[in-house]
């Protein structure tokens, strides 16, 4: 175990919390579709979940191996398994590759759409860490580069589900948006925890064009940019979740100020759950959101109804 642990955590199975993304797409298409509600859906979401947990394992191993010179002159990422020198390279390398295929393979069973959207998010994985493309390293692609994965579970969610056709693509933006969101605070949260611009610039390239400012102007941009696709996915497909918008501005409020804090929590967003107040409104803000979805207020249509004519 004490060689094989190294391994694992390059894996970084922890980070598999993050395909809680693919939730909203789940409960998306049941509402599209209740039909899909049914027991043989269990392990379809179960094994939904796995491939899309290797496909992004294989993306965290290549990029914990490319990124062991610049993790190296982070204050705590410096003590991961390859900069620390317990990796076995071309090991860690067909270890990548066997991850990929593993989850791509799981990924035929669940239908052509669902394969791919994997196939996609683990080339994403590529053009995200490999040279020359490698968009981490160019300032607001990095972030919208690597916020598509995204959109991207939630579409895994959607046809993991059972669904063929494509959703709303005013819902696809939106979620893209909100993973901008989360990934420009991680930036921003990482540049203050540095808080020295060349160290920054040298542990991540795209910091060296960016400030606190541009960062702080473009978590701004992400969220307005949210607020706007959310608000044409509902007026359009499901006015009841108007009522949920005041729990989402709290929601995107409360983030930012996680992303001011010393050390922020959100430079480690697969250990946000031990914010348990903030995990709690999540929770909160996700029932909010389940209730809207599914619980019919006629009177929000009569209030909302266009009055001028529209031609």
């Amino acid at each position: 175990m004490k060689h094989i642990q190294p391994y694992l955590q390059i894996a970084r199975f922890d980070h598999w919390f993050k395909n809680v993304f693919m939730l909203p797409g789940i409960v998306v298409a049941l509402y599209a579709d209740p039909r899909l509600l049914s027991l043989p859906l269990i392990g379809k979401l179960m094994l939904a979940f796995v491939a899309a947990g290797m496909v992004a394992s294989s993306n965290y191993i290549i990029n914990e191996l490319l990124d062991a010179r610049f993790d190296a002159l982070h204050p705590v990422k410096k003590n991961r398994p390859v900069p620390s020198g317990l990796i076995n390279k071309p090991l860690a390398f067909t270890q990548w590759l066997v991850f990929a295929f593993v989850g791509l393979g799981l990924s035929i069973f669940l239908g052509a759409h669902f394969f791919q959207v994997s196939l996609v998010l683990w080339i994403m994985g590529c053009v995200y860490n490999i040279p020359p493309l490698r968009s981490k390293d160019k300032p607001y692609i990095d972030v919208l580069s690597e916020s598509v994965n995204n959109p991207l579970r939630l579409l895994l969610g959607w046809y993991g589900a059972g669904m063929t056709m494509l959703p709303p693509v005013s819902l696809i933006l939106a979620y893209w948006m909100i993973g901008a969101f989360f990934m420009a605070v991680k930036r921003f949260a990482e540049y203050r925890r540095i808080d020295d611009h060349q160290r920054s610039a040298a542990y991540r390239r795209s910091f060296a064009y960016y400030t606190e400012e541009r960062l702080l102007t473009s978590i701004i941009y992400y969220a307005v940019a949210f607020g706007l696709f959310f608000g044409i996915f509902l007026m359009r497909y499901r006015m009841e979740l108007i009522l949920s918008v005041p729990v989402i501005a709290g929601f995107i409020s409360w983030y930012i100020h996680l992303g001011f804090m010393e050390d922020s929590p959100a430079q480690y967003p697969e250990q946000l759950f031990r914010q348990r107040k903030f995990f709690l409104y999540c929770s909160f803000c996700a029932l909010v959101m389940v209730l809207c979805l599914f619980i019919d207020v006629p009177l929000l249509h009569k209030i909302f109804r266009a009055t001028i004519p529209i031609r």
